[in-house]
């Protein structure tokens, strides 16, 4: 694509995108205001930083045995972004992205592959650009407020504060190289700063940095482990993957078909494992509601069946128990969650499900994305491990918002300089 197609994809973007879809350009736009202050690297404490989903650039490189349309291109000599590809946004550039970044998965190996003649890597793992902005035209801004609030208190970029990105397309079960490399990233840190290193993950990255916890010895967490700070971690599962797998969700781009990306969203074994829990929510709780079936978390292998996506069934089955459980991660927690705001917890179909839109919700509250009863799970730990757990709801901030409201900065900037306590309930409407 030509500077002038970009430029006109950027556009359609800000012309078109639903608010709540824009929080990458929004974070650019309106950053929030640090106060600049001297502070020694001596003392601050390590950070890595695990994004959420879809929350880290992809790059890929094809040489493909067929196309989808005439127009994509089947072979590249040189790495291409393809997590954010401008592409994606425009009428046929969708098509070849959907089948670039597709993954295919083996009901009979339980493993899934890239789609043929297709590779993808995740660029910059143990620095910060590829979290803080998800394009190379640096428009779409995810990390980068923090970041930047940190390296104005001290902190300095790709040493002090780094990045642990990954293939979020894949559960924890089939990555387990990044795993390695995370722990080798850590006892680096430790060894270069002698200083034990905080671990923040938003969304989804709470479930990763939770995994990754769960599987190292208590001995090598008191070890080289500060501290585990959650963002917005859907810790009894997301309600909204049963909609994005169900009938898709382009979450606010209308130029983006909801059923074209279900045939993507379908492909990440990531969606199924954050399901709502078995273990968590209600037997009777009905997540989605059609005329004639109302399913639940026990109905997950009809609801598989009925939408044409048996292979979610498989997915699930192999990702379920990676985190369900919700064991203790065995470290001083700071588990910070949105509050306040209508959040969808029962989708209701017509006649057309699963190849429409829900005609209507059921609401609960939340943080607009994830419910707060999900995500306040994390107090149950604290009487399950002897190291503190420490619980902050922020009232009226929203999923996205986390990662960049200047309150929930100052909070974590708090935390790592050693304060450990923390207020119950902050109420970012008084702003």
């Amino acid at each position: 694509m030509g500077s002038a197609g970009r430029l006109l994809a950027v556009q359609l973007l800000l012309l078109l995108v639903h608010p709540s879809a824009c929080f990458w350009i929004m974070n650019v736009v309106f950053p929030p205001n640090s106060r600049v202050r001297e502070t020694s690297n001596n003392n601050t404490s390590p950070l890595i930083i695990v994004p959420g989903s879809l929350g880290n650039r992809l790059e890929a490189k094809i040489d493909k045995p067929a196309l989808v349309h005439w127009m994509c291109f089947k072979k590249s000599d040189h790495w291409f972004p393809i997590w954010i590809d401008l592409n994606m946004f425009m009428p046929i550039g969708v098509d070849c992205w959907i089948d670039n970044i597709r993954l295919v998965y083996n009901k009979t190996t339980r493993r899934s592959s890239n789609s043929p003649g297709v590779q993808v890597r995740v660029p910059g793992f143990g620095e910060t650009y590829t979290i803080e902005f998800l394009d190379y035209n640096n428009l779409a801004g995810y990390f980068h407020s923090m970041v930047e609030h940190l390296v104005n208190v001290g902190y300095v970029r790709n040493e002090t504060v780094r990045g642990a990105p990954y293939d979020w397309r894949l559960a924890p079960n089939e990555n387990s190289e990044y795993f390695i490399r995370l722990q080798e990233l850590v006892e680096e840190m430790y060894n270069q700063y002698q200083k034990p290193v905080y671990l923040l993950g938003h969304s989804m990255g709470g479930h990763y940095v939770l995994y990754f916890l769960n599987n190292q010895p208590q001995a090598w967490k008191d070890t080289y482990i500060r501290g585990f700070i959650s963002l917005g971690a859907p810790w009894g599962g997301a309600v909204k993957v049963l909609r994005v797998m169900t009938s898709g969700n382009n979450d606010g781009i209308p130029m983006l078909s909801n059923i074209k990306l279900r045939e993507e969203q379908r492909m990440m074994t990531t969606n199924p494992w954050m399901l709502p829990s078995e273990d968590a929510w209600p037997k009777d709780h009905v997540f989605i509601s059609t005329p004639s079936v109302n399913y639940t978390n026990q109905d997950y292998k009809r609801l598989f069946t009925d939408i044409d996506f048996e292979n979610g069934w498989h997915m699930w089955e192999d990702t379920k128990n990676l985190t369900g459980a919700l064991h203790p991660p065995g470290v001083e927690v700071w588990c910070m969650y949105g509050v306040g705001l209508p959040t969808p917890v029962t989708h209701i179909y017509d006649e057309d499900f699963p190849n429409a839109d829900p005609v209507d919700y059921v609401y609960a509250d939340g943080d607009d994305t994830v419910d707060s009863f999900s995500m306040s799970l994390c107090k149950r730990w604290e009487g399950q491990q002897e190291k503190p757990v420490h619980v902050t709801e922020y009232r009226g901030l929203a999923h996205l918002d986390m990662v960049f409201h200047e309150k929930v900065l100052h909070q974590i900037q708090q935390i790592l300089e050693g304060k450990s306590d923390v207020p119950k309930e902050i109420d970012v409407r008084l702003d």
